[in-house]
């Protein structure tokens, strides 16, 4: 495993209030893994001790089989941040952005101008960052994150501010990254997202982890075994559901298929929202 955690604890000194409640789960290499919850429920601070910007938690953290607590600084050379918010020099240009932090690393680096053509920033180089939509921000702020070649990505809500397009080239970028061997941690809001890229998420509530699994599963396991079929007899729109049970059997489905123009024909499996509003008993608003 790349990643093992075991009984994890934390609180924010000054505070009483443990932030992180005796979490457990491991995370394999080349494994797309998400992270889902309302806001406060844990996540960001699942995340930054992770990337070891948080020392002072009880439990053990392995990271690379290292204990997070006694990392140095050869850690960051092996791992990729992108926050939601990024931070930039804002007077500088996107390529003079990149140049410097690709200066930071002792190990091989990627060629800005490549990975900012791959994220559709090229005509944008010498554009300073300050005149940068958020949209365009995180792009690069997902440049950034792989000037260093990591084997490890940590992806803050990786699809926030794009546009459709510009998040399905993102998602695109994202499961190469996972072809290719890399291990990536993502933490967000997004259902959808985390449906078509994680291979396994943990719903996460007041620092504990409720469940974890993989999105297909959930959907199979929480889901109702039917099929809704919605048709037409002359301008009359009708809709019924069947069981999946032996349905290839089901006289009624079949002539529906055979003599009506069907319109939709949808499995019922239930949607991630769904499911964690029914395991934790809290929507991710």
């Amino acid at each position: 495993m790349v990643i093992q955690v075991e009984q994890l604890r934390y609180a924010y000194p000054g505070t009483t209030k443990p932030t992180l409640h005796g979490m457990s789960f491991e995370i394999g290499r080349g494994e797309i893994f998400g992270f889902l919850g309302p806001s406060g429920a844990g996540k960001s601070t699942t995340q930054k001790i992770l990337i070891g910007a948080l020392k002072g938690y009880e439990g053990s953290v392995t990271v690379l089989g290292k204990e997070i607590k006694s990392i140095r600084s050869d850690y960051y050379e092996q791992i990729g941040v992108a926050f939601e918010f990024p931070n930039f020099y804002s007077k500088l240009t996107v390529l003079e952005n990149l140049r410097l932090f690709r200066s930071l690393y002792q190990g091989e680096t990627e060629e800005p101008s490549i990975l900012l053509k791959q994220v559709g920033l090229e005509d944008a180089a010498y554009l300073k960052v300050s005149e940068l939509s958020k949209g365009m921000k995180m792009r690069l702020n997902f440049c950034r994150s792989l000037l260093h070649r990591p084997s490890i990505l940590f992806l803050d809500e990786p699809t926030s501010g794009l546009d459709p397009v510009n998040a399905a080239i993102m998602k695109e970028l994202i499961l190469e990254r996972k072809a290719a061997g890399t291990t990536i941690i993502i933490t967000t809001h997004n259902m959808q997202a985390a449906e078509e890229l994680c291979d396994r998420v943990a719903f996460i509530v007041d620092g504990q982890i409720k469940l974890i699994d993989s999105p297909r599963e959930l959907k199979l396991r929480q889901g109702e075994k039917k099929v809704r079929v919605e048709y037409k007899i002359g301008s009359e729109l009708l809709m019924e559901e069947f069981s999946l049970h032996q349905l290839a059997d089901n006289n009624r489905f079949l002539h529906i298929m055979r003599h009506y123009e069907v319109q939709t024909l949808h499995s019922l499996e239930a949607t991630l929202d769904a499911i964690f509003i029914e395991v934790t008993g809290r929507s991710l608003l």
